[in-house]
């Protein structure tokens, strides 16, 4: 029996049906990918924007480059605003939820501290700010602060107790000081005395990548 001729037009046909088919392929495990990815929000005042320093310097864009380069595909979105208080931060809670984070990085409360606000009533906003989050099943990494004794060493001791005790509560994986390792270093700060270099962020996101790996480690 002699088999049929393969019409050449069929032949082309059936290439760009494979080729469509593998074009599909690819773009489902390119998108599937992108499902992988998790979502990191660093939500906090103008620390976390990276005041006074290009965009790609802050550490939130360091920390996303760090996640790629020890496979971690990750999304990370800064959402640090300048002169925010824990009492703006609670008023951005929806904002914060559009993006939909696996993980949130809370660090609020500086500007609280610095304008001598009340204590307690930052801790009842951070509480807040956590309740919502670990209501939709975030994780949260809390960042503690440290401030300058201008208001007296009673409310700069009774400031910095606050994380810690947040912490427990709510059983977080706590940074105990964003800046260690900055602060009070004129080398690594901007003139103002306040805000990090890059360089100084750069040492803010080696500090926190243990307890960012171990987070991840528990998905």
């Amino acid at each position: 029996m002699i088999p049929e001729r393969i019409n050449p037009n069929k032949k082309k046909g059936l290439k760009r049906a494979v080729v469509v088919c593998l074009l599909f392929l690819f773009f489902c495990t390119e998108s599937a990918d992108a499902e992988k990815k998790q979502v990191i929000v660093a939500f906090g005042d103008s620390l976390t924007a990276g005041f006074g320093v290009p965009a790609d310097q802050a550490y939130p864009a360091q920390l996303a480059k760090k996640l790629s380069i020890n496979g971690h595909p990750s999304k990370v979105v800064n959402a640090g605003v300048s002169g925010e208080t824990t009492a703006g931060g609670l008023r951005r809670i929806r904002w914060i939820f559009k993006n939909q984070p696996d993980i949130v990085i809370l660090c609020l409360g500086a500007n609280d501290g610095l304008r001598g606000l009340s204590l307690l009533e930052m801790e009842k906003n951070l509480s807040k700010i956590i309740t919502a989050l670990q209501k939709e099943k975030v994780k949260v990494i809390l960042a503690g602060m440290k401030i300058p004794p201008n208001y007296g060493i009673r409310y700069t001791r009774a400031f910095e107790a606050v994380y810690p005790r947040l912490a427990k509560r709510f059983e977080l994986p706590l940074i105990p000081f964003l800046l260690e390792g900055v602060a009070t270093r004129p080398t690594l700060n901007q003139a103002d005395g306040i805000h990090p270099t890059a360089e100084g962020y750069k040492i803010i996101v080696d500090h926190m990548w243990p307890i960012v790996q171990e987070v991840l480690k528990t998905d």
